[in-house]
């Protein structure tokens, strides 16, 4: 739970990180457009103004939503972060002005030229800034040494996560009963939880991390009250290693402090989720256009290869277990199977066509209808037969949880090597650990990069 815990709190630093590094990048490209206008033309026309306007009030959700200045990035991941949000900016501006059949009006040079090099001057830009952003954070944080009240597992696995995280500097656990020796590598303990205030002044602590049960609730209050007078920050971690958690966060509600312990991306997030639509249709569409003699050829195939539809729809649980159809080419000869059963190496069942189709994966292109429709994603967990999720679903823990967000024609555990049958209960579990995983740290910088991987796995030996 420790390595999975995320407390949603946007901190004033942060927002001055974003804002005041967003702002240099746009005060960079607005003037680098008015330089190059008055350079060729001797002029600043309206357009070009209101052109830069758009930019700067465009660039704002584009940048958020790519999560562009993210402070956890290194610099490699952040300017492709960067990259990603001053090519949607462009795009919006290339769609406003199609609407507004403006494009005429302006020099394609100078886009052109500004578009390039707006791009790079904001990445010279983001590499220092980025640079002093982590450095002030690090200097923050060196100030505030903390403690972490208790010894047990959770507390160990906190202190391992600060670590890690080159967070505020640890200077050790305070016991809460008799324990034995922790082990090598282990925090120290620098003392009991009785002369917990002693310890706070004599190591100058500025934050208390307490990781004692909910069990013992009268002891955390009583504590909290010791503390209020102390001039520590203090933060407890609930134990809930024994939960399932997904997608799950931190909030206040009201004023009131809330867990949420099970939560789809798709609700937590809803202005990424919008994104996430609008550019998975955008590309289905597209796609759907640009594959449609392929689409032609290949149901043209299944048709001559073996008497029946084209056609294979099958129902699948789809978005909050909601019963969607599933659409592939048929890859099967047509028969009577009541009993819904996976296809598996050497199966009588497929076609020549058939073996050919699922080999490379077209079969699976008629699903892009499907994600035109909403009921399914181009990156998500795959979608398995109604049957197959009443069988699995009381064998492995948490499988249903799969369905809090859509289904895909591909996603993360594809690209890591979890195709073709799942035979056993082990090849299943790896596969929903993945799923789970996709869903706790879902973005849409990491839908991109599952789709860039996913041509590379198209023809993997499991694939039958």
């Amino acid at each position: 739970m420790v390595n999975n815990l995320r407390i949603n709190r946007n901190t004033h630093l942060k927002g001055l990180t974003f804002w005041g590094q967003w702002a240099l990048g746009q005060g960079y490209v607005t003037a680098l457009l008015f330089l190059l206008v008055y350079y060729q033309t001797g002029t600043l026309e309206f357009y070009y103004r209101v052109c830069a306007i758009l930019t700067v009030l465009a660039s704002v959700p584009a940048y958020t939503w790519c999560g562009v200045y993210a402070k956890k990035d290194n610099y490699l991941a952040g300017l492709g972060r960067l990259l990603m949000g001053w090519s949607m900016t462009l795009a919006a501006l290339a769609c406003v002005a199609f609407i507004c059949k403006a494009d005429e009006l302006f020099s394609r040079q100078i886009i052109l030229v500004w578009a390039a090099a707006g791009y790079l001057g904001q990445a010279l830009l983001y590499v220092p800034l980025h640079g002093f952003s982590q450095y002030y954070q690090r200097s923050l944080q060196s100030e505030h040494k903390t403690l972490i009240v208790g010894t047990g597992e959770l507390a160990l696995g906190l202190a391992r996560k600060l670590r890690s995280l080159e967070h505020f500097p640890l200077v050790g656990l305070v016991s809460t009963d008799t324990t034995l020796p922790l082990g090598l590598g282990a925090p120290r303990i620098v003392g009991p939880q009785e002369q917990l205030l002693e310890l706070i002044k004599a190591h100058d602590i500025r934050r208390l991390y307490i990781t004692l049960p909910l069990s013992e609730a009268a002891k955390i209050e009583a504590m909290y009250i010791d503390l209020l007078g102390a001039n520590v920050d203090v933060v407890w971690v609930p134990d809930l290693n024994s939960l399932t958690l997904l997608n799950h966060s931190v909030r206040v509600v009201d004023g009131l402090p809330a867990i949420y312990l099970n939560e789809s991306p798709l609700t937590s997030q809803p202005t990424a989720a919008l994104s996430k639509s609008l550019l998975e249709k955008s590309v289905a569409l597209l796609a759907i256009v640009l594959l449609s003699p392929v689409l032609l050829l290949i149901a043209l195939a299944v048709k001559l290869n073996s008497p029946g539809p084209v056609f294979f729809k099958q129902d699948r649980h789809g978005w909050n277990g909601k019963v969607i159809q599933v659409w592939k080419f048929r890859s099967m000869r047509v028969h009577d199977d009541h009993e819904v059963k996976q296809a598996s190496r050497n199966d009588s069942r497929i076609t020549a066509v058939g073996r050919f189709i699922r080999r490379t994966s077209l079969d699976e292109l008629p699903q892009l209808f499907n994600v035109l429709q909403g009921h399914m994603a181009l990156v998500g967990p795959r979608p398995h037969a109604v049957a197959h999720n009443d069988y699995y679903s009381g064998k492995i823990l948490a499988y249903m949880a799969r369905h809090r967000i859509k289904p895909g024609i591909t996603g993360l555990a594809q690209i890591n090597g979890c195709r073709g049958e799942t035979d056993t209960l082990d090849k299943m579990q790896k596969r929903v650990e993945i799923d789970l995983k996709y869903i706790n740290n879902w973005s849409l910088w990491l839908d991109l990069k599952i789709l860039v991987k996913t041509p590379f796995t198209l023809l993997s030996k499991d694939i039958y």
